[in-house]
């Protein structure tokens, strides 16, 4: 036999007779599953994510734009809240983008509130490329969380995942668009759970409801407001906030309480905060908590209380240790928020305190939060004459609830909440529950396209506004004199 032709013959009888031909590795099996699992995930979840474009108005500080503060401790989105002094500042409108995840079938849709502030126009892309105009739902500016709405039937609406029995070490996935980079897919692990103190006090962090889930799926500009999934391709966070790029250090709003908070949104157009008007820091947060209270071991102290807030009213005192609220423990700032969120406004709650080493039960009522930075910057506009306060007017987003509230039909729109005695608009007979349908023309659906609209008109020579006023359709040309 020619030895030329029987060394392929030989050579291919080993390749057969091989073990390694012969078995293959379960191990790559194994990874070949998970594989197709992430796979098969990113399928099923990415037509519940959208892409949400936002045009602000004039003097808002860009979305999503930027990475991290100097100390790198979060986004500059996170301060916009607290900026509010340059809002009438000349500028041009600025484009952002952020993400969006589908929670009901006919057109509700879950993201961050930073990612719609001060929007005079929200536009929505589904992941077959169709697109709606969107409207603001509600926002709950403490934790972030906010709802707008489509008009659109039969959409993939994602689940929710009960974020409290999320574990640490379990995959995380973050579906958004960072960076315009639409539908991007990144995975990592839930790196920590109930993470408070992200955003410092000095930036408003003690007024914010932060109980993060930590990620080190990688997060950026962009993917604000987008889902943070589990391996069942289910929401276990929203993506909010990232301390620096490409660190692999991101935070979500747990399921949970985004889910709470939107379900009220949904309902009632806001989410009503139960509050006690307190500033609170669990003993074991402070790092010198050991020289700083003796008299008990754990707890959270009271070091503030606000004039007007509704622990004012009780017998609480600065310097109270909190031990527990109506019977639960209490070890940290967050947990007694949490405890204290949900309350029914007026009804007591009872605190269990130490005070001087003495243990006491005192009864306080939660109020509903008033925020005291929305207070500070309504007084300082009221002070320098927006052309909304020159007309004598009042105005705010157009919900269910205020719908019901002046017994008038729900449209596209801003409302009227309040009209000043003798001013321009009175004597227009302009009137609470009429709802502001354009101005100069311009078709008006938010108050922050109102104040935009009114800011570049000359209110001397008189601004149109079109009204739906009793059900029926009129226009009144308002003017200020000199």
């Amino acid at each position: 036999m020619n030895s030329h032709r029987l060394l392929p013959s030989l050579c291919l009888a080993a390749v057969l007779t091989s073990p390694l031909a012969a078995t293959a590795s379960p191990n790559l099996d194994l990874a070949r599953q998970l594989n197709q699992a992430f796979v098969e995930l990113a399928e099923k979840v990415s037509p519940s994510v959208v892409v949400i474009t936002v045009t602000q108005k004039p003097g808002a500080v860009a979305l999503d734009t930027t990475d991290t503060d100097e100390e790198g401790f979060t986004p500059r989105e996170f301060y916009r809240h607290f900026h509010q002094q340059f809002e009438d500042m000349p500028m041009e409108k600025l484009i952002g983008q952020g993400s969006g995840v589908i929670i009901r079938e006919d057109g509700f849709i879950l993201t961050n509130r930073h990612v719609v502030e001060d929007a005079v126009k929200i536009e929505v892309r589904l992941k077959d490329g169709r697109t709606f105009k969107a409207t603001v739902r509600g926002v709950d500016p403490q934790s972030d969380v906010a709802v707008i709405k489509i008009e659109a039937k039969n959409l993939p609406a994602a689940k929710f995942a009960n974020s409290a029995k999320t574990r640490v070490g379990e995959f995380a996935i973050a579906i958004g668009a960072p960076f315009s980079l639409d539908y991007s897919v990144t995975f990592g692990h839930v790196s920590a759970k109930g993470r408070s103190n992200i955003v410092p006090g000095y930036a408003g962090g003690a007024l914010l409801d932060q109980d993060f889930i930590q990620t080190d799926a990688n997060i950026n500009p962009g993917n604000s407001g987008g889902p943070l999934v589990n391996i069942d391709g289910e929401i276990i966070g929203i993506n909010t906030l990232i301390r620096g790029l490409r660190t692999g250090i991101g935070f979500a709003i747990p399921s949970n309480l985004a889910r709470e908070v939107s379900d009220k949104l949904i309902a009632d157009g806001k989410f009503t905060r139960a509050w006690l008007g307190v500033y609170i820091r669990g003993l074991k947060e402070d790092p010198n908590y050991e020289q700083l209270r003796k008299d008990v071991d754990d707890g959270v102290m009271v070091f503030g209380i606000t004039a007007d807030g509704p622990a004012a009213k009780s017998d609480l005192k600065t310097g109270d240790v909190v031990r527990t609220v109506d019977g639960h423990r209490v070890t940290s700032a967050q947990e007694m928020r949490n405890e204290i969120r949900g309350k029914k406004i007026g009804q007591p709650v009872s605190l269990e305190v130490v005070r001087n080493g003495k243990t006491l039960k005192l009864a306080v009522k939660p109020g509903e939060y008033v925020d005291p930075v929305e207070t500070l910057v309504a007084k300082r506009q009221k002070e320098n004459e927006p052309p909304t306060a020159r007309l004598g007017l009042k105005v705010q987003w157009f919900t269910q609830e205020e719908a019901d509230k002046f017994k008038v039909k729900l449209t596209d729109g801003v409302i009227i909440t309040g009209v000043d005695k003798n001013s321009p608009a009175a004597k227009r007979g302009l009137k609470p529950g009429d709802i502001i349908t354009s101005v100069n023309r311009e078709r008006t659906t938010s108050p922050a396209q109102v104040r935009e609209a009114l800011h570049n008109a000359d209110l001397k020579k008189g601004v149109e506004l079109q009204l739906v006023s009793g059900g029926a359709s009129r226009a009144e040309t308002l003017k200020v004199s000199e």
